[in-house]
């Protein structure tokens, strides 16, 4: 490799690699705080970085927001992808990110209709959840008819949203392991449904 095509290839690294510090710090600063409450001054400081910096990667906030989904989407298809049918290492996973980010995704839908610059991130969210949502229970659902199929994976998408994990962890004040365990329930007892549905079908 030349020198010249090194170069590029290092200053093409360290691009991405500040881009991606830059969003990174977002994300955590949104665990804490509001959406609203975050100054892009708060972020580059967070990233190590000057408002200069992130504004030259990002042109402003709806822009950083914009960046979003495409460095977060795939982390989080990552952490929850499990072999289809393991309900409980399923339920394990999804717990693992609302643990650390369910507080924060609820301020950002809380927001929603105020700010519409948040809709394409909260959007790639419910898009990504239905995906890996429907592959780690595809062995029921496609166990099912072709037509039932839709309406059996919005039932399972209801059951594992983070407004259940508020509902049990927030507002009734269950621990997690008492969560967990009651989602899982929830979910087993709509896989059962789905194979007798199916057994019905045969």
């Amino acid at each position: 490799m030349s020198g010249r095509i090194y170069r590029q290839t290092a200053r093409a690294a360290a691009t991405e690699a500040t881009r991606r510090r830059i969003v990174e710090a977002f994300v955590e600063l949104s665990r804490d705080r509001w959406f609203d409450e975050i100054t892009l001054a708060d972020v580059a400081a967070h990233a190590g970085t000057t408002v200069r910096t992130a504004l030259r990667h990002f042109s402003g906030k709806d822009g950083l927001v914009a960046a979003v989904p495409e460095h977060l989407a795939p982390q989080i298809t990552a952490r929850r992808a499990v072999r289809p049918g393991d309900v409980g290492l399923a339920i394990e996973r999804l717990f693992e990110l609302y643990e650390t980010s369910g507080d924060a995704f609820l301020r950002f839908l809380a927001l929603e209709q105020r700010f519409p610059v948040l809709a394409p991130l909260l959007e790639a969210g419910r898009a990504g959840h239905r995906a890996v949502t429907a592959a780690n229970f595809a062995p029921w659902l496609e166990a099912l008819p072709a037509s039932q199929r839709g309406g059996a994976l919005d039932a399972v998408v209801i059951a594992t949203d983070v407004y259940a994990w508020k509902l049990l962890r927030r507002d009734m004040g269950r621990s997690e392991a008492e969560a967990k365990a009651a989602l899982r329930g929830m979910v087993e007892a709509l896989m059962a449904g789905f194979s007798e549905r199916a057994n019905a079908c045969a």
